[in-house]
């Protein structure tokens, strides 16, 4: 989701009950919890045959230890592993540039953990235009990996509370020109914004991770903590992860191509997205070939979504070659979506200078589950700028239900071709009538199994 003004998408960790006018079957085998999911997708870290450096960790909660870190990744540089150990925390309150790295593992079994002084990380964060990004350190090189059964603690709650609207908060984890990156197992928790952001790299893999955003002060909301972003990034591979974030369980952004995600399980916030794209003015942008598969979204804003920008100073581009497939939504508010009216545009904008991204070739395949009555009996929206081609969309074997027990609606605008399934205009009055129908489906407590 875009940075500093989007407001943030607050879920709990929890289900459906009371007002369903039909039965759900119960869903087998999927996990209702991280401990669930630990236990369906275990994780061990491999031994390896590799020189094995440590350092000290830190004494207190202001023990910065960022010397020793970069000296430890110097140390285990070209062919080794530096090792942070169990039960160890290790402080890091200074902006590294961590560039010149190569053929290196880092072994996070404990936990690395960001200072909160504010003052700081806004004068000395690493900046990137994109969106006015800023982050905590920058990575970079050919064959890095991250692993382990430890945690990534942005300490983010004391951003997401901040008043000052116009602060940037930093990215958990940036990394640019990288080669091989792999990270896996390692827990990222409590982003002051993105978890991740990964820029001009090729062959970087997300496997067996956990991701979630909480806070424990009434009134505090994580903010933007999308699980990851990127840039100019070919070949992606996301399997088995865990999400329970306020934002987009999945986000990849212009001139990503050849994704590959499998086993993503998300709870709350805005649901597995591509985009948003066409930000930019006069800027081509792409997202092609991605096949997303086995997915689950709980109580979020969207199951599926694609998404482009639309005013009077945005670029072009196109988002190529798209499955969604096999996918269980429950309780989101719609279960497939094209947006090509984005980011907090009226309708008269959008008409005015619509969306210039084409969407191609995109297949929306065995899905099944039910909306969550906001937008009363409609389950999915396609909307196509006037000035984009959207074409060859299809929606393939869906069983999903109104959580207001009408007949479920389909809305398609500017749409090109059958999509497999009746669809009308939102002018139209079947469309009309079934966003009137809302209805409103309360959440259980957070102890609840968030899976029917």
């Amino acid at each position: 989701m875009k940075l500093l003004t989007a407001l943030a998408v607050v879920s709990s960790l929890s289900t459906l009950s009371g007002t369903l006018g039909f039965k759900l079957p119960p869903r087998v085998h999927v996990p209702r919890s991280i401990s669930e999911f630990r236990a369906r997708h275990p994780y061990e870290a491999q031994h390896e045959a590799r020189n094995v450096v440590t350092i000290r960790s830190s004494a207190n909660d202001t023990d910065d230890i960022s010397d020793e870190f970069v000296k430890g990744l110097h140390a285990a540089n070209h062919g080794g592993t530096l090792h942070l150990l169990l039960n160890e925390t290790y402080v890091i309150g200074k902006a590294l540039d961590l560039t010149f790295l190569d053929n290196i593992h880092v072994r996070l079994d404990g936990e690395i953990a960001f200072t909160t002084d504010k003052s700081y990380w806004l004068a000395n964060g690493f900046h990137h235009p994109f969106q006015n990004a800023t982050t905590f350190w920058k990575w970079g090189g050919p064959n890095i990996k991250i692993y382990g059964k430890g945690t990534l603690n942005g300490n983010g709650e004391s951003w997401w509370a901040y008043t000052t609207d116009t602060s940037l908060r930093p990215i958990l984890f940036y990394a640019q020109n990288t080669t091989n990156l792999q990270i896996e197992g390692i827990h990222f928790k409590d982003s002051p914004c993105w978890n991740n952001l990964i820029v001009t790299s090729k062959n970087t893999s997300f496997k067996d991770v956990v991701v979630t955003a909480s806070a424990q002060k009434s009134g505090v909301h994580p903010k933007n903590t999308d699980v990851l972003d990127s840039l100019n990034l070919d070949t992606l591979t996301m399997e088995r992860i865990w999400s329970h974030v306020g934002d987009d369980c999945f986000s990849p952004k212009p001139n990503t191509s050849n994704i590959h995600v499998n086993d993503l399980y998300c709870v709350g916030g805005n649901g597995v997205s591509l985009g948003s794209i066409g930000q930019y003015s006069g800027v081509y942008d792409y997202i092609k070939n991605v096949p997303i598969e086995n997915v689950w979204v709980m109580n979020s804003n969207y199951g599926a979504l694609l998404k482009s920008w639309a005013g009077p100073d945005v670029g072009y581009g196109i988002i190529d070659n798209v499955t969604f497939r096999n996918v269980y939504s429950g309780g989101n508010q719609y279960l497939g979506s094209i947006d090509s009216c984005y980011y907090l545009v009226d309708s008269s904008e959008c008409a005015k200078y619509p969306s210039q991204v084409n969407v191609t070739n995109i297949r929306f395949e065995n899905f099944t589950g039910y909306n969550n009555g906001e937008e009363g009996n409609v389950v999915a929206s396609l909307v196509c700028g006037a000035s984009s081609v959207c074409e060859n969309i299809t929606f393939v074997d869906w069983n999903v239900k109104s959580a207001c027990g009408g007949d479920p609606v389909y809305i398609c605008d500017g749409i090109t071709g059958d999509i497999g399934v009746p669809c009308v205009n939102s002018s139209d009055p079947i469309a009309v009538s079934a966003k009137k129908a809302t209805c409103t489906v309360t959440d259980a407590v957070a102890t609840a199994t968030p899976w029917l």
